[in-house]
C-alpha cells in the first residue's frame, strides 16, 4: 500500500452571486433565504466532491457576516466599533464591542455542520473560532458590573460547548481559526499578547478529553481579504515556537504565500512535537494564479524535507473568503486552486512512496 499523504481545506469558499444579491441590504437571518443557503451548501459540496478532496467543508456558506463574529453577530449587548484589523489593502474590519454582561454566543457552528452532513458523503470538518479572537470584544475599559475576569469565564465556556457539539455530530476535524496569533506579534512585538492568547485558548483546550484534542487543530495565517492580508511583514520566528504549545494534535500552516518556505520549515521542523500532524499551504488564495499540481507537489516535496512524512499534510494557506462577501476570488477559481492541491498531493505521495 503506497504512502498518502492527508489533504484538507481550510473553510470559506466564495458564495453563489445569486445568494450574495439576495442577502445584499437584509438581514442575513431572513427565513425566506434558508432555501438559497440550503441551494449554496449543497451546490458547494457537490463541487467540493468533484475536487476528489477526500475532506471537504460548507465553505462557509451560511457564516453569518464572517468566520470571525459568526458566533455573535447581532448580539444586542455590543456596538459596532470593536477592534480594528488593518489590512494592507487598506481597508480596515471590525469586530463588534461588548457593552454588557454576560457575554453569550448568539450561534454555534455545530448547526452547520449539521446542515453540511445531510448532503455530504465524505468527511467533513467544521472551523470555529478561537477564544483569544472573541476576547478581543471585551473593551480596553473595564465594563460597568461585569469585570473581565467573569467575561473570561463565560467565553472558556462557549468554545468548549461548541466544539463538543461539532465533535459529537461527526465532525472530521474541529478547526480552530486562530488568524489572530501572527497579528498579536504585529501589535505588541514583546510577545505578551501573543502567550496571553496561547493561554487562553489552553485553558480552554484542557476542558476536552486528550482524545478530542486529537481531532482538533489550530489554523494560523497572516489574514487573506481583497487580495491583502493584515500580517504577512511579521516574522513566522516569532509565532511559531509559541503556536506549537497549544494543546491540539493538527496545525493548519499558511505556507504557499511565504518567500522563503524553506526557513518557515526549519522553524516548523525545529518547534513540532512527535504527537503533531502539521498541514503545510500549498496554494494560495489571494494569489490569482491557479497553482498546477506540479507545482503543488514540488512543495510537498520540499516539505517532507524538513516534516516527517507520517506527520506530514497539505492544506490551503486560508479560506478563499473568510471576511463578509470578498468577491476577489471568484468561486470557479477556489475550486480550481482546491483540484490542484489534490492532485498535486497525490503526486508527492505517489513519489515520496517509491523513495
Amino acid at each position: 500500500m503506497g504512502l498518502t499523504i492527508p489533504t484538507e481545506p481550510i473553510g470559506s469558499i466564495p458564495r453563489p452571486l445569486a445568494l450574495i444579491e439576495a442577502i445584499a441590504g437584509r438581514d442575513g437571518l431572513d427565513p425566506a433565504l434558508d432555501p438559497l443557503y440550503d441551494d449554496a451548501v449543497r451546490d458547494t459540496i457537490a463541487r467540493f466532491e468533484a475536487t476528489g478532496s477526500p475532506v471537504i467543508t460548507d465553505g462557509e456558506q451560511r457564516k453569518f457576516h464572517n468566520f470571525w463574529t459568526y458566533a455573535v453577530h447581532g448580539l444586542e449587548n455590543t456596538a459596532p466599533d470593536g477592534f480594528e484589523i488593518p489590512f494592507s489593502a487598506g481597508h480596515v474590519r471590525r469586530m463588534p464591542r461588548l457593552t454588557g454582561g454576560p457575554f453569550h454566543y448568539r450561534r454555534y457552528a455545530d448547526s452547520y455542520l449539521e446542515t453540511a452532513l445531510r448532503f455530504a458523503r465524505v468527511p467533513v470538518k467544521q472551523a470555529v473560532i478561537s477564544p483569544s479572537a472573541l476576547s478581543l470584544m471585551y473593551p480596553a475599559d473595564e465594563i460597568a458590573g461585569y469585570p473581565r475576569d467573569a467575561f473570561i469565564q463565560d467565553l472558556l465556556q462557549e468554545p468548549e460547548r461548541e466544539i463538543r457539539a461539532c465533535l459529537r455530530k461527526g465532525a472530521h476535524k474541529v478547526q480552530i481559526d486562530f488568524t489572530e496569533g501572527r497579528l498579536a506579534v504585529k501589535i505588541d512585538p514583546s510577545g505578551e499578547l501573543l502567550h496571553s492568547f496561547i493561554d487562553l485558548n489552553n485553558l480552554a483546550l484542557a476542558r476536552l478529553s486528550p482524545e478530542d484534542r486529537r481531532h482538533i487543530g489550530v489554523h494560523t495565517c497572516p489574514g487573506g481579504d481583497r487580495d491583502s492580508t493584515h500580517s504577512a511583514d511579521v516574522d513566522y520566528a516569532d509565532l511559531l515556537p509559541s503556536l506549537f504549545e497549544l494543546q491540539v494534535g493538527n496545525f493548519y500552516i499558511a505556507l504557499a504565500g511565504e518567500r522563503d518556505r524553506a526557513r518557515v520549515l526549519k522553524i516548523i521542523r525545529d518547534h513540532m512535537k512527535p504527537t503533531h500532524r502539521v498541514f503545510v499551504g500549498v496554494v494560495s488564495p489571494i494569489d490569482p494564479r491557479v497553482e498546477t499540481p506540479e507545482q503543488v507537489r514540488d512543495r510537498v516535496l520540499e516539505a517532507a524535507e524538513y516534516i516527517p512524512t507520517g506527520q506530514l499534510g497539505t492544506t490551503d494557506d486560508c479560506g478563499f473568503s473568510p471576511f463578509c462577501d470578498d468577491t476577489s476570488t471568484t468561486r470557479d477559481t477556489a475550486f480550481a486552486k482546491i483540484r490542484a492541491r489534490v492532485a498535486g498531493t497525490a503526486l508527492a505521495s505517489e513519489e515520496l512512496g517509491r523513495r
